[in-house]
């Protein structure tokens, strides 16, 4: 899965297209460059300055300059290059106006020395250099493999639904952090999950790895959110025993079901940010009516979990986010208005109000993301809308749940389903 990195642009691919072998990242060319540019600064300089300055002595720099983005052959052969240019410029009248005895004269001996010298160090520097470029690479290459496995691509259509992702780790070089979430299609329909493992690191990964495995297998046995979410606080449970005493674990969650055959979102909320509906350029926060407790919290704090249903017709959107999103933080130090600026976006596909999105937080942070981001957007078509197609509803007036600007309109035909928002909470499960 490729997730949208920070910065803005693509990362180059860790490994060969159809290999496996890890590829270290090209250097910019100007780098690369730069030995042959810091000579031609030397010859520049040598012309203008007065004979008793030699400004030949600012080759002994090259190898070291050389080792920041060649290995330790060229870093060899560049030395050997310093050394023979320092005496030629050193001794040819042509090139210094200095007569042909200053090649010998001492200072000009212990140059030749210093920059042998620093040729060994430099040529040491770029080996050092390589391997840990290629192991960083290797490793580079392992998180992605792991990236795909915890968080596996996720079907952009599931039955009537589309689905769209982004993932944004805090650790940019690892792509991979304790945030998670996972799209599947059931019997029962459509059920999303969204997570964040309280913490950082590798113990967060291993974290949310158990709650991923558990939810892909409860998802399909299990008959509704509660048991789910039960499910789920027995695997986290289990999970925190086997971490240190000083490890406290647990996870803030948001289960969700779309049924196929009803216009409707069933969400239960374990202590996580509450999700946005987006519904004809209208966009709400669906706050849970009585919050369960976050996973692994369920024995201290008591409490089953409950499930609120909200509309959720053809057309709508819903927007799952972990708090990296809303936690996003200005040079000002204010929070990012996540329902504010989504209100800007409401036309737009989910796709590409997720691209705006992730442009947005960069520019709003000045690419200085500190928390692991997640955010899932679920899309129910509307009727006749193939997959690829436009994603905004349709406004024919004769389709009852799609006409109209007024959601209070047309509830006669869906409130035996759910329960419209200001109206009390529906019965826990």
């Amino acid at each position: 899965m490729r997730l949208p990195g920070r910065g803005g642009a693509d990362r180059r691919r860790a490994t060969k297209p159809g290999g496996t072998k890890p590829r270290v990242p090209a250097l910019p060319a100007w780098i690369r460059w730069l030995p042959a540019i810091y000579v031609a600064a030397i010859l520049a300089l040598e012309p203008i300055t007065p004979v008793q300055w030699p400004v030949s002595f600012l080759l002994i720099a090259l190898p070291v300059i050389a080792a920041y983005a060649h290995g330790p052959a060229f870093v060899s052969a560049i030395t050997v290059f310093a050394v023979t240019f320092e005496g030629l410029l050193a001794g040819t009248p042509c090139c210094a106006g200095r007569s042909v005895g200053d090649l010998w004269e001492r200072h000009y001996v212990a140059t030749y020395f210093s920059t042998a010298l620093v040729g060994v160090l430099g040529a040491l520097l770029a080996a050092h250099r390589t391997r840990r470029e290629r192991t960083l690479a290797t490793v580079r290459s392992v998180a992605e493999t792991a990236q795909r496995v915890l968080l596996r691509p996720v079907p952009h259509l599931l039955g009537r639904v589309s689905i769209e992702t982004l993932y944004l780790s805090a650790a940019a070089e690892a792509r991979i952090g304790g945030d998670l979430f996972e799209a599947m299609s059931t019997a029962h329909g459509v059920r999303l999950l969204i997570g964040d493992v309280r913490g950082k690191g590798l113990l967060a990964v291993e974290t949310a790895a158990t709650m991923l495995a558990a939810f892909r297998e409860a998802a399909y046995d299990e008959p509704d959110l509660p048991a789910i979410a039960r499910r789920l606080e027995r695997s986290m449970s289990r999970r925190a025993d086997q971490l240190p005493d000083s490890e406290e674990r647990f996870i803030t969650t948001v289960l969700a079901e779309i049924p196929g055959d009803e216009p409707v979102v069933r969400i239960v909320n374990c202590g996580h940010p509450p999700p946005l509906l987006i519904d004809r350029g209208q966009v709400s926060e669906l706050a849970p009516w009585d919050p369960s407790p976050p996973l692994n919290l369920g024995v201290l704090l008591g409490g089953d979990y409950h499930v609120d249903v909200e509309p959720f017709r053809p057309g709508d959107q819903l927007l799952l986010y972990t708090d990296g999103v809303t936690e996003t933080r200005d040079r000002t130090g204010a929070f990012y208005p996540l329902t504010q600026r989504v209100r800007n976006w409401t036309a737009l596909p989910p796709r590409e109000l997720l691209n705006h999105l992730h442009q947005d937080l960069l520019a709003y942070s000045d690419a200085t993301l500190d928390d692991d981001i997640a955010v899932l957007v679920a899309h129910r078509l509307p009727d006749g809308e193939e997959q690829g197609a436009q994603t905004e509803p349709a406004q024919d007036e004769s389709k009852g749940r799609l006409a109209g600007s007024d959601r209070g309109a047309d509830n006669a035909g869906w409130r035996r389903w759910a329960t419209p928002r200001g109206r009390p909470s529906p019965t826990p499960h």
